[in-house]
């Protein structure tokens, strides 16, 4: 009966608490009474009658008091208990006065012998009871046991860390000291002095265990799971029946949630064994103390009264543990463990045993009661924290299942509101915003993280970013799609679903965007299905790149745009684009240029040409300006003249000094804003005529290309079948005659086409040459000494662009510019000076001093190793690396201009040509007298 009483006051303790530390409550009550007085002011404004406004007020008032003051529990038990018509007198009841304080010890002698054990149910909770039952004792009986009450203060030593109960263990001498004054006086000043120092103690260590608790609570149930899923997991034996429903008993009155759900089957067929086996247990218990009261010979009616309430406990024992029987035990035992009935080490087990048959009797009850989460609903601002937390460390994962599954605790209560017209309202708001939290903070995170890993991945030849997991860290994301959905609401959260999708949907649209991307994205899909286990859907999107690149047509037109956007590849024969805002760069080969000339048709290709020639014009216009110019001119003259003086001395070679000397003296004529000299706008001016003349060569390749497959099916070209006079021969209708003779022009022209084709370079030679060579324009003729420096500055050119490519800022890099040995290579050759330039010997002597000084740098760190100096060893490793790269390119631009003056024959000068010439057209005039197709395409050019 006590126990009761005590669990009444814990809840009457708890309810002030919690209005205590309302502060929303509270400020939101102040402003209700501040609304109220501006209504009081003017009624009328509100449509609220006057006469009923004070009837309010005064209600709100007693409210206030009974509720929101914290009064509840003093009001409770500064109740008038004594009888005021000379009835029953409670306070000057000394044999109840002595009952109740003795019931108070023994249940505190219980709760303090468990409290903080293992084996701890609910003995906290009954210590705040405790408490409020000393209390209601000081209040009605004014007297108070000091060894006691020092007793109860000591237990805060043995449990300081307890949320709830914490904060109320202290209203014993709340009420004793603030709200009891008379009990104030019963304790001296140190008594006093004690207590404060010991609260403020217990606050402070309250603070500082509160992470030491929750990690030992955390090592705690992960124990209590381990043993649940062990005793769950075995078998039962026959032979160990009692011991084994003894541990599942205790392992039972310990439950969690989710843990108990997931074993409901197991749970359920042992309850009512349990059950069965705690009733037997309490009836060998109170058989013997039975025994004991039969044998006694004494009579009175006291011990009848004990052995009747003793026999009714067994009665009700025998049946069905509903919550009546263990009411009606409960108070038969009351009166039955009077008179010593039980030995005291017989009625501690008897009531832990029908304590546990309360607690498995309502364990279903209880389970809901302990772990209901519904208070999540008042801080969702954790929900946020928590699911960053959990996708930081992707390794509690399975976590979330428990996070759902308390906010699912959320919805009965919601159910009940009555503030909107439906609760749907309420669970559809509540719905919308823990969703697009998860999307927020979990799912979207998720969903580009793997997309972003995935990208990384298949790019690691980029080098787009730092993946080392020693450095940056590594999560294993794949442990979220082993999850299984997650209930919620009339909805499975599938994660794996999620991410697949959000990928399935990505890959597709950015394919659709950028078909020749598909088969970036395609591993991109084999990849998640390897490394996380997603299933990911077939776009069935073109499996192929498709042809695209510019059109000649459009290039024809901007021929000037295209020389300075491209860089040419001789040995390949394609065209690069320099740079480009996209991700990639557009690219030019035969294949693209043999399109279009099927699309237009081969007279595209002199058009084309005749468009290149223009361009041409205007570029050599200013290579000429740039040749004319004083200081260019003086030191080209001076240069030639001091090789002549020297050649003899240097075995005929063009010191490299010379050349460098040009290089940097040209630098201080001026530079332009980009840093450019005069001598880099020359080198980029004659990339730019090789680059026309690389467009140019690719035209008549492409031009060949698209007669070769049109031409293809024509099994012998050298012997084709005329079938107009096969048509004729037959006698068919005219119709067919004139089909046959359109068959045999078409298979002409093919023919035509697919031999060697125009010569094209022979003809922009011939076109350029006589003018190039006539004596106005004898500055042209200092060209071949000032391609030394040219070359020079070309190889630092692109030695610095080679250097940007494997920098994160690849604004300027590139590996080829071969426009600049076509444009050299076609200058010399209109100027006749392949011979000149021959004999400065230049490429032997950039040889010959790159090769001495790397010999002699090798000789140095030959003699440094045997000093041991690693910073100078490491600069000699860096000289030679470098002058190693310079010869390379060196060596590289020599092969390319080698090659480029084979396509106009370098072999013969000027001279031996036009001598070639004149014995061809004296053969062609004796054998038909017309002029070869060379020279009307020359003179067609030129028109």
């Amino acid at each position: 009966m006590y126990e009761h009483l005590g669990e009444l006051l814990t809840v009457l303790l708890t309810l002030d608490e919690i209005i205590d530390n309302h502060i929303t409550l509270k400020d939101h009550w102040t402003m209700y009474k501040r609304l109220l007085k501006s209504v009081h002011h003017n009624p009328s404004k509100f449509g609220i009658q006057d006469e009923k406004l004070k009837p309010f007020e005064k209600f709100l008032l007693k409210l206030e008091g009974q509720l929101l003051d914290g009064m509840i529990f003093q009001a409770c038990i500064e109740q008038q208990f004594d009888s005021l018509n000379g009835g029953v007198s409670v306070s000057k009841n000394s044999t109840f006065a002595e009952e109740f304080a003795h019931s108070i010890r023994s249940i505190f002698a219980n709760v303090e012998a468990r409290l903080g054990e293992p084996s701890e149910i609910d003995q906290r909770d009954k210590y705040v009871g405790i408490c409020g039952l000393f209390v209601l004792h000081f209040q009605i009986f004014r007297t108070i046991d000091k060894k006691f009450y020092k007793s109860l203060l000591d237990i805060c030593k043995k449990v300081p860390a307890i949320t709830l109960t914490a904060n109320i263990i202290w209203f014993p001498d709340n009420f004793l000291i603030q709200k009891i004054p008379a009990a104030a006086k019963l304790l001296d000043r140190k008594s006093l002095q004690a207590i404060k120092i010991h609260r403020d103690t217990f606050l402070q260590q309250k603070a500082q265990s509160l992470t030491k608790d929750v990690q030992s609570y955390y090592v705690f149930v992960s124990s209590w799971m381990m043993k649940m899923e062990s005793i769950l997991s075995k078998e039962q034996r026959m032979d160990k029946f009692a011991e084994d429903l003894t541990s599942r008993c205790n392992v039972f009155i310990q439950a969690i949630e989710h843990m108990f759900y997931r074993r409901s089957m197991v749970v359920a067929d042992s309850v009512s064994h349990i059950t069965q086996h705690l009733q037997h247990q309490a009836l060998n218990s109170i058989s013997v103390a039975k025994k004991r009261v039969i044998s006694d010979k004494k009579y009175s009616e006291q011990r009848l009264d004990v052995l009747s309430a003793l026999v009714l406990a067994e009665n009700t024992l025998n049946g069905p543990s509903t919550k009546q029987r263990r009411l009606i035990v409960s108070l038969a035992l009351s009166v039955g463990t009077q008179l010593k009935t039980f030995k005291d080490e017989e009625l501690f087990p008897l009531q832990v045993v029908l304590k546990k048959l309360d607690l498995i009797s309502e364990l279903r009850e209880r389970v809901q009661a302990q772990c209901d989460c519904c208070f999540l609903y008042w801080h969702r601002a954790v929900f946020p924290i928590y699911l960053d937390d959990v996708y930081e460390n992707a390794v509690d994962a399975a976590r979330l299942h428990y996070m759902f599954s308390a906010l699912r605790d959320c919805v009965p209560a919601m159910m009940h509101s009555r503030h909107l017209e439906s609760y749907e309202i309420l669970l559809d708001c509540y719905d919308k915003e823990i969703m697009e939290i998860l999307n927020e903070h979990l799912l979207d995170k998720l969903c580009k993280e793997i997309e972003k890993d995935l990208r990384l991945s298949v790019h690691t030849h980029l080098k787009l970013d730092d993946r080392n997991p020693f450095k940056v860290g590594m999560k294993d994301l794949a442990l979220f799609f082993s999850l299984n959905p997650i209930r919620f609401f009339n909805r499975f959260i599938d994660i794996r679903a999620y991410v697949t999708h959000y990928l399935d949907k990505t890959f597709y649209n950015l394919t659709t965007v950028a078909l020749h991307d598909w088969a970036t994205y395609s591993e991109m899909r084999n990849l998640a299905t390897q490394r996380y286990g997603l299933v990911m859907t077939e776009a069935h999107l073109p499996s192929q790149t498709l042809e695209q690149g510019l059109d000649v047509l459009e290039i024809m037109r901007n021929i000037h745009i295209f020389v300075s956007r491209y860089l040419y590849n001789l040995n390949n024969q394609i065209f690069i684009e320099r740079t480009s805002n996209n991700k990639h760069l557009n690219t030019i080969n035969i294949r693209h240029i043999a399109n279009s000339i099927r699309t237009h048709g081969t007279g595209i290709m002199n058009t084309t040409v005749n468009f290149t020639y223009q361009f041409l014009k205007k570029k050599f216009y200013i290579f000429s300006q740039f040749m004319y110019d004083e200081h260019i001119k003086s030191r080209l003259i001076k240069d030639i003249r001091f090789f002549r003086e020297i050649k003899d001395q240097n075995d005929h070679k063009y010191p490299f000094e010379r050349a460098e000397k040009f290089n940097r003296g040209i630098r201080k004529l001026g530079i332009t804003p980009e840093g450019q000299s005069y001598l880099d706008q020359f080198r980029q001016l004659i990339s730019q005529i090789g680059n026309a003349m690389g467009y140019v060569r690719m035209i008549r390749s492409g031009g060949l290309h698209c007669s070769s497959n049109a031409i293809r099916f024509v099994p012998d070209l050298e012997d084709i079948i005329n079938f107009e006079e096969l048509v004729k021969e037959e006698g068919l209708a005219e119709e067919t005659i004139k089909a046959a003779r359109h068959l045999d022009s078409v298979l002409s022209d093919h023919t035509r086409n697919s031999a060697e084709g125009t010569e094209y370079f022979k003809m922009l030679v011939d076109v350029f040459a006589p003018e190039f060579r006539r004596p106005k324009n004898i500055h042209l003729r200092n060209f071949y000494i000032i391609v030394p420096p040219l070359t020079l500055n070309f190889v630092e050119h692109s030695i610095s662009c080679k250097e940007k490519l494997n920098k994160k800022n690849k604004i300027g890099a590139a590996f080829t510019d071969d426009g600049f040995a076509m444009g050299v290579a076609y200058i010399l050759k209109l100027l006749d000076q392949y011979r000149e330039f021959d004999s400065l010997h230049w490429f032997q002597s950039v040889r010959e001093k790159y090769l001495k000084e790397i010999r002699a740098v090798a000789k140095q760190q030959n003699v440094q190793s045997a000093c041991q100096d690693e910073k100078l060893l490491q600069t000699m490793n860096l000289t030679q690396k470098r002058l190693d790269v310079y010869l390379q390119e060196f060596e590289l631009l020599y092969f390319s201009l080698s090659s480029a003056r084979i396509f106009f024959r370098a072999d013969k000068t000027a001279a031996e040509e036009n001598q070639e010439k004149k014995e061809k057209e004296e053969e062609t005039k004796t054998s038909n007298g017309d002029l070869s197709d060379s020279t009307v395409s020359a003179d067609r050019v030129v028109k």
